[in-house]
């Protein structure tokens, strides 16, 4: 069965540890609901290095287009950042559908299982 990408945006706190395990913790939950889950954080991280300019700018442009082949944008936490905000402004050119990670566990007949972020 081909599952559709759903990319993954939640209020990163900067803290490469806790941060990795909340977007595991998205992760996990969207793939149980039948989708294949796209977070940059996880591993453009690995790879890149934020500090250099121009590296910066080429991560925000390949999640651009990572979210351009996605299908769903998934907002997780209890808060929405700006760059939150640019990915779900983003996703509404684009015409994608963005709802929240309940939401989707939800119609997934999941019911909650997000947590408090």
């Amino acid at each position: 069965m081909k599952r559709p990408f759903a990319y993954i945006t939640a209020p990163w706190t900067g803290t490469p540890h806790q941060d990795s395990e909340w977007a595991i913790h998205y992760c996990r939950q969207v793939y149980d609901a039948g989708y294949t889950p796209i977070c940059p954080l996880l591993f453009l991280t690995l790879f890149l290095n934020d500090k250099v300019p121009q590296e910066h700018k080429d991560g925000l442009d390949m999640s651009r287009d990572f979210l351009r082949r996605s299908h769903v944008l998934v907002v997780c936490g209890d808060t929405v950042t700006e760059a939150m905000k640019n990915d779900i402004a983003t996703a509404e050119r684009l015409r994608i559908t963005a709802t929240t990670l309940d939401g989707i566990l939800t119609v997934k007949g999941q019911g909650r299982g997000c947590g408090k972020k």
